[in-house]
């Protein structure tokens, strides 16, 4: 999953062009954000591990980073929260490359984006660049339940999951439907961990990062991660990157090239330890075998 990441944007005259467009419009270049001094990156604001609004602050992994982001281009991070909508090329949309109905401003950067060739084939107004992870899913249990066993074995225990996720859809629909009534909905798979180590839930399906967090933030609790894979789960795994307007390559090759730098020199994987992640590198960031 490689892309030409050298053909740059061209030009001051381009550049200039650029600048005389409506701000909402265009999401700025390398230029342009270090001129204002701003960096404006749009997080999910109920992502945790990830990104989260804590008292007011935004928290997490993805939050951390974009900090780190906008310390190497020697400005200032302005992190913008924003709902996930029905759709992700809705999410683009209002945060990327044209902005929010209701006066939401077109980010310089999006975070935590699937760095994918099906998506990228759909959406001509953006640019993904820099995969920084590899994501799965994966199982946490209390101490009654066998996490090891197949899952038809969870039959009778409360299970928890992310109200119409891909760990929802799996629980309902594996064996044919046999765990359906034992699955209880939350709003996020970081939650139906935490469920787990409160004891309100025997089981929880979700991803690495949301499992590895949630048992890092909850140290005394019970939680027990499953070794094994989830059989028959409906994705293998996918690579987390970023998304900038088609117009904005200079700014995510430079942002490219900042990932590549702190993932040389330990930074990435110590901003995902902090948060108790264990960083994973994207397949798409790594060289192929010749």
């Amino acid at each position: 999953m490689t892309l030409d990441r050298r053909s740059l944007l061209g030009g001051i005259a381009g550049l200039a062009g650029a600048l005389a467009m409506p701000g909402p419009l265009l999401a700025a270049p390398l230029e342009k954000v270090k001129a204002l001094g701003t960096l404006r990156v749009g997080l999910y604001a109920d992502n945790r591990p990830w990104s989260w609004d804590d008292g007011g602050k935004p928290a997490g992994i993805d939050a951390d980073l974009a900090r780190a982001l906008a310390e190497g281009f020697g400005v200032r991070a302005d992190i913008a929260l924003f709902l996930a909508d029905e759709e992700l090329s809705d999410d683009l949309r209002n945060v990327v490359w044209r902005g929010g109905l209701l006066g939401f401003q077109a980010c310089d950067v999006m975070l935590h984006v699937p760095f994918d060739r099906q998506l990228m084939a759909a959406e001509d107004n953006v640019t993904f660049l820099a995969p920084y992870y590899r994501e799965s899913f994966g199982a946490a249990c209390g101490e009654e339940a066998d996490c090891e066993a197949m899952p038809v074995r969870w039959k009778g225990r409360k299970i928890a999951a992310e109200i119409d996720s891909i760990p929802d859809f799996y629980l309902l629909g594996h064996a044919g439907g046999v765990l359906a009534k034992d699955v209880a909905h939350v709003p996020t798979g970081y939650a139906a961990v935490a469920s787990v180590g409160r004891g309100e839930a025997e089981v929880a399906v979700a991803t690495s990062a949301q499992i590895e967090a949630a048992m890092h933030d909850a140290p005394g609790s019970a939680i027990r991660r499953r070794k094994g894979f989830l059989p028959a789960m409906l994705s293998p795994g996918w690579d987390i990157g970023i998304a900038v307007k088609e117009n904005s390559r200079t700014l995510g090759f430079a942002i490219e090239e900042q990932i590549a730098a702190m993932t040389a020199d330990g930074r990435l994987k110590a901003i995902f330890a902090h948060h108790g992640v264990e960083w994973r590198p994207a397949l798409a960031a790594q060289p192929s075998a010749s």
